[in-house]
Parts: C-alpha cells; structure tokens; sequence
C-alpha cells in the first residue's frame, strides 16, 4: 500500500491519519437520509472542487478534509452532482463551526495563532488571561465552518464539526 503524503503533513509529524466513519459533509449536502439515498458514488465531485477539499469516505461519497484548504462555499461540487445529492438550493442549513481542543499550544502556554491569523472572517480571537496567556475563541456569529483554521495548526488542535441545531431542509 502506498501513503501520499502532503509535505506540510511530513514537516509537521502527521504521517498517517486515522480514517473517520463519516465526515462533514459537503455543505451543499441534502439532509443525510436523503442524501445517502441519492449520492450514488460517482466522485465527480471530488475533481470540481477548486479547493481540493472534497475527499471520498469508503463508500465513495464525499465528505470535507480541511486539512487540504477550506471551502469557499462556490458550489462546484453541486455543479457536477447529477445525482441531486449536492444541490444549491434547498440544501439544509450548514450549521458547521470551529471548535478548539485541549492539545492547542495557545492553552498550553506557547505563543500560537496560527488558526486566527488564517481565518479570513477574524471569527477566532484570543482573550487575555491574568496567568498571561491567550486563550482562543471561536466567535460562533462569526464562523461559517469554512475550515481556513483546521490546516495551519500545527497540533491538530481545531476542528470543524456541525452543531445539532438547524439540521432541517432550508425553506
């Protein structure tokens, strides 16, 4: 078998990732029901995203790695899905957001924001402690889930995940 790996994977000690059940999908997805009803494997999804961030999990339906950029939200993928599992409108509510884990070298006491400095809507500060530290936070109004912060850690500390609330068909 043999490992593709990222240069910025190799420099950074991230030689193999553990594979994941299901990932996010693609936010132009139908409700997930539907849409593993619909998407037929096809991957023609995956070479239409600009951005590279379109992957397929073992049943060749796509889902989102971050760790390849982040999604402009252009709606390719739905451009080339002539199965209607990835459309642009009628899509449910991408409800997707950063969250920060334990392992963020900012918690730990080194001077890192890497994740703020890539996001490109300023939805991740860093608060001042009394200890002397910056905590980051991600500013939930202002996150759209694009995934800009989750590649420049250096730790793997941020992901993006949907949150329950809004999961229903858009109106």
């Amino acid at each position: 078998m043999t490992v593709v790996l990222a240069r910025r994977d190799l420099f950074r000690g991230r030689l193999a990732r553990p594979a994941k059940a299901r990932g996010l999908r693609p936010p132009t997805a139908i409700e997930e029901e539907r849409f593993l009803a619909a998407c037929d494997g096809c991957a023609a999804c995956a070479p239409a995203c600009p951005e590279t961030v379109i992957r397929h999990d073992g049943e060749h339906r796509p889902v989102l790695r971050f760790e390849h950029g982040e999604c402009t939200f252009c709606g390719a993928c739905a451009d080339v899905c002539e199965a209607g599992a990835l459309v642009r409108v009628g899509v449910r509510d991408w409800t997707a957001k950063a969250e920060i884990s334990g392992k963020c070298l900012a918690i730990g006491g080194v001077h890192c924001r890497s994740c703020g400095d890539a996001c490109p809507r300023s939805a991740l500060r860093f608060q001042p402690r009394a200890d002397g530290r910056f905590l980051p936070v991600v500013v939930e109004d202002a996150c759209n889930g694009c995934g800009a912060c989750v590649a420049p850690c250096p730790v793997d500390a941020v992901r993006v995940n949907e949150r329950p609330e809004g999961r229903g068909e858009a109106a």
